[in-house]
């Protein structure tokens, strides 16, 4: 690694001061959470489906967040690119619409989601939230 890699590397690590963005919402991981939230309220957009359940007041209080695309939406490539998308605006945007104590998963919907403008599922996610917790957003 030449001493330029280094020092861009090390700029990077640097950029997060006062205007660092939101954090990444903790995320789903066992096969029991996507389950349950498949089980309660869902909105579906034209760039994804939201499903969202609010856990037990003994569980954890944080925002939980899943995604998952099906081989329908393309190869590995392409649901990579449709869950990179997901994460994203569900970065952005949770943290700010989404409520403690919720579990979230964004479904990837063939055709739709990695062609989508960013904007759009911005959108559409801001909606989606709004159906859930009843216009608040």
């Amino acid at each position: 690694m030449s001493s330029q890699e280094g020092s861009a590397a090390g700029d990077k690590a640097d950029a997060g001061g006062p205007t660092a963005s939101p954090p990444f919402p903790e995320t789903l991981t066992k096969r029991a959470d996507f389950l349950r939230a498949a089980r309660a309220r869902r909105v579906i957009t034209p760039g994804f489906i939201l499903q969202a359940r609010r856990r037990a007041p003994e569980e954890p209080g944080n925002i939980r967040v899943g995604y998952t695309c099906s081989k329908k939406v393309g190869n590995a490539v392409r649901r990579n690119h449709a869950k990179r998308r997901l994460r994203e605006i569900a970065r952005l945007l949770l943290p700010s619409l989404g409520q403690d104590g919720w579990d979230y998963v964004l479904i990837g919907r063939p055709e739709t989601t990695g062609s989508r403008s960013f904007e759009d599922l911005r959108d559409d996610l801001r909606k989606a939230l709004a159906k859930i917790h009843g216009d608040r957003a």
